[in-house]
C-alpha cells in the first residue's frame, strides 16, 4: 500500500483551503511546508499549535516537515543553521511527522563540489546527530546546485554518514534538470536508502516542470521497480506547475488536482495499491 501526501501550500497559503482541497482528492497527509505564507520552522509556537489542530480536525497527517535545513551556501553560517535543525525536529515532534525534508547545501557558482566534501558531510553528519535519540527520520532530496544533485554524491552522502538518521528522498524532476536520466542512471544506487518520493516530473530539453509522466523523469519506469522491490511508503505531490523557486513552488488548486490526477493515472497503470 502506497500512501498519497503533498505540498499543500502549493495549493494555498490558506490552511483551511490546503485541508479542504487535500481531502477533496483523497489525500489524508501533508508535507508540511508553510501557511499563511510562513515557512514550518517560523511559525511560533502558537501557529503551530494552530496547525496540529487543524490538521487533526481535518483528518490529515504529517508524511513529513518540508523544511529548508541545507538551503544554506556550504560557506554560510552552519551554528545557527543547527539551532533551526532543533527547531524542525521540535516541529516534527508536534506535528508526529516521521521526517524531515533536508538538503546538502548549495555549492558556489563554477567551484567543483569535490572540493566542498568535507565540509558536507561533516555538516550533514553534524544533523543526522540532532536527530539521533528521536523518533524521526532525516530525508535527503535531491535539488538542484546543491552538493547532492546527482546519485553519485546522493549516495556519497548517505554513505558516508552512515546515520539510521538520515535516509533519501527520490525527487526525478530535479534529476533531470541537472541532466541525470533519473531511473537510468540512478535507480539501482540509491534504491537502498531511498524511503521517500517527491512527485514531479520535468522535460530534459528546457528542465520545465510537468506532470508526472509528460517529461523525461522516467517515473512509470521507476514506479514499476518499486513495486517490484515491495515498496511502501509516501508518495508526496509537489507538482510546481505554476511556479517553482528556491524555497518552494506553486500550483493552485486546479493544477494541483492535475498533476494528483496524473500520477494516481500511473499506479492505476501500473496496479499500486495507495490510499
Amino acid at each position: 500500500m502506497w500512501t498519497l501526501s503533498g505540498f499543500a501550500d502549493e495549493i494555498s497559503p490558506d490552511l483551511d483551503v490546503q485541508c479542504r482541497v487535500l481531502t477533496d482528492l483523497g489525500i489524508r497527509y501533508a508535507e508540511f511546508r508553510s501557511a499563511w505564507s510562513v515557512n514550518v520552522l517560523d511559525l511560533d509556537d502558537t501557529q503551530l499549535e494552530t496547525v496540529r489542530s487543524t490538521l487533526e480536525t481535518a483528518g490529515i497527517g504529517v508524511s513529513s516537515v518540508g523544511s529548508p535545513i541545507g538551503k544554506i551556501g556550504v560557506l554560510d553560517d552552519f551554528d545557527a543553521h543547527l539551532v533551526r535543525m532543533r527547531r524542525a525536529v521540535h516541529v516534527a515532534e508536534v506535528l508526529q511527522a516521521p521526517y524531515i525534508r533536508i538538503f546538502s547545501f548549495f555549492i558556489p557558482d563554477g567551484d567543483d563540489p569535490a572540493a566542498h566534501r568535507d565540509e558536507v558531510l561533516r555538516r550533514m553528519t553534524a544533523l543526522a546527530e540532532v536527530a539521533r535519540g528521536h523518533d524521526v527520520v532525516l530525508l535527503h532530496e535531491n535539488e538542484k546546485a546543491i552538493y547532492g544533485d546527482v546519485p553519485q554524491r546522493c549516495l556519497d552522502i548517505v554513505e558516508s554518514v552512515g546515520s539510521p538518521n538520515l535516509r533519501l528522498a527520490w525527487d526525478p524532476a530535479n534529476f533531470v534538470q541537472v541532466g541525470v536520466k533519473p531511473y537510468s542512471e540512478g535507480y539501482a544506487a540509491l534504491r537502498p536508502y531511498t524511503d521517500y518520493l517527491q512527485v514531479k516530473d520535468a522535460l530534459a530539453a528546457d528542465g520545465t516542470v510537468v506532470p508526472a509522466g509528460e517529461g523525461d523523469g522516467e517515473v512509470e519506469q521507476t514506479v514499476r521497480a518499486l513495486v517490484a522491490d515491495g515498496y511502501e511508503g509516501f508518495c508526496s505531490m509537489e507538482p510546481h506547475l505554476a511556479l517553482g523557486e528556491t524555497f518552494g513552488g506553486f500550483s493552485g488548486e486546479e493544477l494541483f488536482g492535475r498533476a494528483t490526477r496524473a500520477f494516481t493515472a500511473i499506479l492505476d497503470r501500473v496496479g499500486v495499491s495507495y490510499r
